[in-house]
């Protein structure tokens, strides 16, 4: 999906008039969708994914796996319940296909190893940016597991997988430091695999380890049995034993981390926001949206209702390990930056490998609106300072979109330079924003 090009260049943020109260329906998780996706497309009956999210990153999931020859129909309303929903039926998956990934990182490494099972070839492209980030720990692990990739030694896009039908699978080592969605990739499709897979990382710390629950939880979830270091396993080893895996009816969770700005603006502006739907229990990172949120000077109560998450409009600094929930980063950057002392963000040095340099984008648009923010060595250190009107870059990042639209509540004159491209996970933000704002918005 296309950028919404309705959209000005620049948009001007709007300026909180006064405390908030809305609710807002947070449209579904991409991680959780994308991951049902791809396990929907290697079951071995249909399955049914409800409210799934429709954004820039889903869509390029659903058309990559439909230019493989997965069947993916699209409706409103079953006899099982309303809404909208995906049908899956899946099929054999052949080429030549080529799919475009976008600046997707869940397209990118989640579908090379089911490239390796369809019958063809299978080439890989995206967007520019999308060629610099690291795609070797999927490549390497495939030519291990018995693939055949043409990449001209790059280590990532674009390639080519050349698909035998099969893969052999089995044990294999990766360094995973720069991204858990290298072992997510291997694992979602291991079930497929004719032994499986065993997968060791062999780096230094592994970031977003939630993800890698989320895809353990949601591979269970089709009949794959997983052991894992949770589990008793050993420590770094994840290990997937070849089977059929099952057709599904799932309900498609709302993307927490998606709704971080929306609570961030409870905190800015004072007031409440209510999330419905908000699960008593998840793997996805954005929960830990309640208890850091709340360190930094709100309250949040979850019902059966949803989240209802209150700020007095008072904010603290923060000294936060972020290594597990590194993609929460942005928004927590934009609130400490308006907080009363100062924060340290800790163990997200890979965000220098997303869809931006975060922490060098960060650094630059908060300082250049009048902050005081340094890189360190794995994160931030940011000095609150009072902040003027400005342009706020986005570098085709939909985090750091959302993340000037924070710092604009409480300071006039922000304008965020292509907020389209919260397109990639959260459409129509703009309009959600206003709606939230109400008549207290500019």
């Amino acid at each position: 999906m296309a950028p919404n090009n309705d959209q000005p260049a620049l948009w001007p943020a709007p300026h909180a008039r006064g405390a908030v109260d809305a609710t807002v329906h947070v449209p579904g998780s991409k991680s959780v969708t994308n991951r049902a996706l791809v396990l929907a497309a290697l079951a071995s009956e249909p399955g049914w994914l409800r409210r799934p999210l429709r954004s820039r990153d889903t869509l390029l999931m659903a058309g990559a796996l439909r230019a493989m020859g997965v069947g993916i129909e699209e409706g409103v309303g079953t006899e099982k319940g309303s809404g909208e929903f995906w049908r899956v039926i899946p099929s054999g998956l052949h080429g030549p296909a080529t799919v475009d990934v976008g600046n997707a990182g869940t397209v990118m490494r989640f579908l090379p190893p089911v490239a390796a099972l369809a019958d063809g070839p299978i080439r890989f492209d995206g967007d520019p940016r999308s060629y610099e980030r690291p795609l070797n720990g999927v490549i390497d692990a495939l030519r291990v597991l018995g693939a055949r990739i043409d990449d001209d030694g790059r280590g990532a896009l674009p390639l080519t997988v050349h698909g035998g039908g099969a893969l052999d699978g089995g044990p294999v080592e990766i360094d995973a430091s720069s991204s858990s969605q290298f072992v997510s990739a291997l694992l979602l499709s291991g079930p497929r695999f004719n032994m499986g897979v065993e997968v060791r990382h062999t780096g230094s710390s592994l970031p977003s380890m939630p993800h890698i629950r989320m895809t353990v939880d949601m591979l269970r979830a089709v009949g794959a049995q997983v052991d894992t270091p949770e589990s008793g396993g050993e420590p770094n080893v994840w290990r997937v034993t070849p089977g059929a895996l099952l057709g599904r009816d799932l309900t498609i969770e709302p993307d927490l981390s998606n709704a971080q700005p929306f609570l961030a603006a409870a905190l800015v502006a004072g007031g409440k926001v209510v999330v419905p739907d908000w699960p008593s229990r998840t793997t996805q990172p954005g929960d830990r949206l309640r208890e850091i949120f709340t360190e930094m000077g709100g309250s949040c109560e979850l019902t059966e209702y949803g989240l209802e998450f209150t700020g007095s409009g008072a904010i603290h600094g923060i000294d936060v390990d972020l290594s597990e929930v590194g993609e929460l980063t942005p928004g927590i950057a934009a609130v400490a930056a308006l907080a009363d002392s100062p924060s340290t963000l800790r163990g997200v040095s890979h965000l220098r490998l997303h869809e931006t340099d975060r922490l060098a984008a960060l650094t630059k648009e908060i300082n250049e609106l009048g902050g005081d923010v340094t890189e360190t060595a794995d994160g931030l250190h940011i000095r609150p300072r009072r902040l003027h009107g400005g342009i706020f870059h986005t570098y085709e990042d939909h985090r750091m979109a959302t993340a000037g639209a924070i710092i604009g509540l409480a300071v006039e004159g922000v304008q965020i330079e292509n907020v389209a491209t919260t397109a990639k996970t959260l459409p129509d933000f703009p309009d959600l924003w206003a709606g939230m704002l109400g008549s207290d918005g500019a």
